[in-house]
């Protein structure tokens, strides 16, 4: 078993500050949980959207929590220049389970954010790398470190680069860096959907979960033991052995039915388990467990906890921190530390885009949420276009679209909304009218579960009878509209991905976006702020435009004017055959009294005026027929800038939109 005090004294001797990337993960959050407790120079590096509650259920403190994107190097480069780490545990990975899929995003974060990270790593003491068991691939039956290794996945070819990758930066940049090929670890604060959790949780009720077939193998190492060989092998790297790669398991050949035979005598389970054929992934191999010579000599680690201890420790973990009730619901929940895309439109807001980019990555490093901007240039006539490019190239987590035209403001969301890949979506003018520090207010609602929150604005900073106009307006089209529609709400809101989903769906070329998000319904809730004045310029809004959107909302989202005019043509009638009589009578009973011409005249033209008017009302309608039946597109894109690199070829930006999109 392992000795928790031996540990600690060795966490002591650790160089710092220390850099644990992947720390919303199983093994960092144990990592970061063990040296908390003896310094506080120990950051949580982390970019997990799904994973992070371990983060807040450990109680991490928030100036030990640092967000960083390790597939940037501009974000790694920053927060090694500002902490200035000496021993790095790199634990971020994607890949491992079947739900992470995305083959490119595999490579991205396994080869190049180890390169970014490497990059840093001049004058550290240690760098210490989780690869896996899963680099020796098909030779998967006690394989040392020198034998062949048969990668059979995607991720397994991106660890089998990154071991590669880490050897050449301890041979030929002298960079103090091991690889530790990590078998199957459990224990403390593992997903709930994992073999051992679940095995634990249905073990408390005298249960077994779905098995696969009885004879597969594996090398459990209780995860204490696998903490303790990261922090063994950050004291025992030296230039002798650095770029070499170790086996971190038992060498004890574990099949499952041995597994399920401890449980059963362990937890006094009388149920008989029943046994599949399946196995959990496709690259999945039947004998999987290791050698750890190598380990031994080396680095002087061996993994000391029984497989019987391991678990009922587990099993008390689970009991002391009411697993079903706490950690299952905090890894279930799909909104805890989700991804924002912020979709930016603008139209001569060149002076106002760094501002907006600036304050917008304040707010996601304060709040600790993951980022998505997207800088949608609607064809301005100044030099947006560059200015844009130059951000994107800094930072990856920026992307680019720039429009063949204008198409407007509506256009330039939904050219945004269609190739988001955020978990919500925030939508803001360019001209920082829009003001990024309430996202956290939107993002807080959001949590409490409304699928839409919008920004209600209570004041503009503007004069009086401007102020009286907008209020004025909000309250009639509320009035006139044929649904609910919030008052003093503009475009500014965040949105949950199923209701962003559901707008890309309307086939509808003239758009009002704010009326359409009323439309499609959900839980929607308002949050109240000011909206201040344009930071640098003057509006594109005039009176005429002005007008023109209040034309658009009226006859996108109110059939009353057609009501009126039957209302209204149903009273002339009336009236009109009152008077005729009145006249019949009249001419009757006062013969001698003269009808002039100007009673005459005066009926033409307001009869005249009537319909003119009923004309334009029912060209309005007609007009918004005549506009959808063209079918033309809502936008056309230029170009796209992803990861500084610009798309500007139609099967480019349609390949490019197919992997980043929300449906995916």
């Amino acid at each position: 078993m392992s000795d928790i005090r031996q540990l600690q004294e060795k966490i002591k001797k650790l160089e710092g500050p220390i850099f644990v990337f992947g720390a919303s993960g199983f093994i960092g959050a144990n990592i970061m949980k063990e040296t908390l407790q003896l310094r506080s120079d120990c950051y949580a590096i982390t970019h997990d959207a799904n994973s992070a509650w371990r983060l807040k259920l450990l109680n991490v403190p928030h100036n030990n929590i640092v967000h960083c994107d390790i597939t940037s190097a501009t974000s790694v480069k920053g927060i090694f220049d500002k902490y200035q780490p000496k021993t790095i545990f790199n634990l971020a990975a994607y890949g491992a389970y079947s739900k992470q899929s995305k083959t490119q995003l595999i490579y991205e974060t396994n080869v190049n954010g180890t390169v970014n990270i490497l990059d840093c790593c001049t004058g550290i003491a240690a760098y210490i790398h989780a690869g896996s068991s899963s680099e020796y691939g098909t030779n998967s039956a006690a394989p040392a470190e020198d034998d062949a290794l048969e990668p059979n996945s995607h991720y397994s070819a991106s660890k089998v680069s990154a071991a590669y990758i880490i050897q050449f930066y301890a041979r030929y940049k002298h960079v103090n860096a091991l690889n530790l090929r990590l078998y199957s670890i459990y224990g403390y604060w593992e997903e709930p959907d994992r073999l051992i959790p679940v095995m634990i949780e249905k073990a408390r009720q005298g249960q077994y979960p779905n098995l696969v077939e009885k004879e597969i193998s594996r090398d459990f190492v209780f995860v204490i033991d696998a903490v303790e060989a990261f922090v063994d092998a950050a004291l025992k790297v030296s230039a002798e052995i650095r770029g070499r790669s170790y086996n971190i398991c038992t060498g004890v050949k574990t099949t499952l039915g041995q597994l399920v035979d401890v449980v059963r005598k362990e937890f006094n389970i009388a149920a008989e388990p029943q046994w599949g054929n399946m196995q959990n992934r496709n690259w999945d191999l039947k004998d999987w467990y290791g050698n750890p010579a190598n380990t031994h000599r080396d680095l002087g680690w061996k993994a000391t906890t029984p497989l019987a201890d391991g678990l009922r420790q587990t099993l008390q973990w689970h009991e002391t921190n009411d697993y079903a009730n706490s950690i299952i619901p905090a890894f279930s929940n799909p909104r805890r530390n989700a991804k924002i895309t912020s979709i930016i439109a603008c139209y001569k807001d060149a002076q106002a885009i760094p501002y907006m980019y600036e304050r917008l990555v304040k707010m996601h490093n304060e709040t600790k949420l993951r980022y998505e901007i997207i800088f949608v240039n609607d064809c301005s006539p100044d030099n947006s276009e560059e200015v844009i490019a130059e951000i994107a190239a800094r930072d990856s987590n920026v992307i680019g679209i720039t429009h063949s035209r204008n198409f407007g403001s509506q256009s330039a969301f939904l050219s945004g909304m269609e190739i988001a890949s955020g978990d919500a979506v925030v939508l803001m003018d360019g001209d920082l009218q829009d003001p990024p520090e309430l996202i956290p207010e939107f993002y807080k609602k959001w949590m409490e579960g409304y699928d839409v929150v919008y920004g209600r604005r209570v004041k503009r900073e503007m004069s009086f009878f401007m102020n009286l106009v907008y209020k004025t307006f909000y309250r009639i089209f509320s009035n006139l509209s044929y649904i609910k529609i919030p008052n003093d709400a503009g475009d500014f809101s965040l949105m949950d991905k199923k209701v962003v989903r559901e707008l890309n769906r309307l086939p509808e070329k003239e758009v009002f976006l704010r009326g359409l998000r009323a439309w499609v319904g959900f839980k929607q809730i308002g949050v109240d702020y000011v909206r201040p004045e344009r930071m640098f310029g003057v509006s594109t809004n005039n009176w005429r435009r002005n007008i023109g959107w209040a034309r658009k909302a009226i006859f996108s989202f109110s059939f009353v004017p057609l009501e009126m005019l039957s209302y209204f043509g149903f009273v002339l009638t009336a009236v009109s055959f009152i008077a005729m009589i009145a006249q019949v009578v009249a001419k009757i009973m006062y013969p001698d009294i003269p009808h002039g011409i100007v009673t005459i005249i005066v009926l033409v033209l307001f009869f005249g005026g009537v319909q003119v008017l009923a004309v334009s009302i029912l060209g309005e309608y007609i007009s918004k027929i005549f506009e959808e039946g063209k079918g033309r597109p809502r936008f056309i894109r230029r170009s796209v800038i992803f990861r500084g690199k610009k798309l500007d070829t139609a099967a480019e930006i349609e390949n490019f939109k197919k992997d980043n999109q929300l449906s995916q």
